[in-house]
C-alpha cells in the first residue's frame, strides 16, 4: 500500500517492519493486524488492516512522529 502525504512517499513495500501485531486467526471478523514501518528516510507509519468487526475494518496507513511511534512501540 502506497500513501503520499505532504509530499512524502509512504510505502509497505520499501519500508522496514519494526514492529507487527495480530489479534485473532485469518478470517476472523474481529481480527486485525498493525504494523509499525520506517521508511528509508526515517519517516513512522502504520499500517492497519482487520476484519469487519475489528478496529480497523477497512485498511490504512497513519503517519506518526518519532515520538509517537516510540510511544505506540512501547504500549503495543
Amino acid at each position: 500500500m502506497v500513501i503520499t502525504n505532504r509530499n512524502k512517499v509512504y510505502d509497505t513495500a520499501t519500508a522496514t517492519v519494526v514492529k507487527k501485531v495480530t489479534f485473532g486467526a485469518y478470517g476472523d471478523p474481529a481480527g486485525y493486524e498493525t504494523t509499525m514501518f520506517v521508511t528509508p528516510e526515517g519517516a513512522y507509519f502504520l499500517y492497519t488492516n482487520g476484519g469487519t468487526d475489528s478496529p480497523y475494518p477497512e485498511e490504512k496507513i497513519t503517519v506518526y512522529t518519532k515520538v509517537n511511534a516510540k510511544k505506540w512501540l512501547e504500549n503495543n
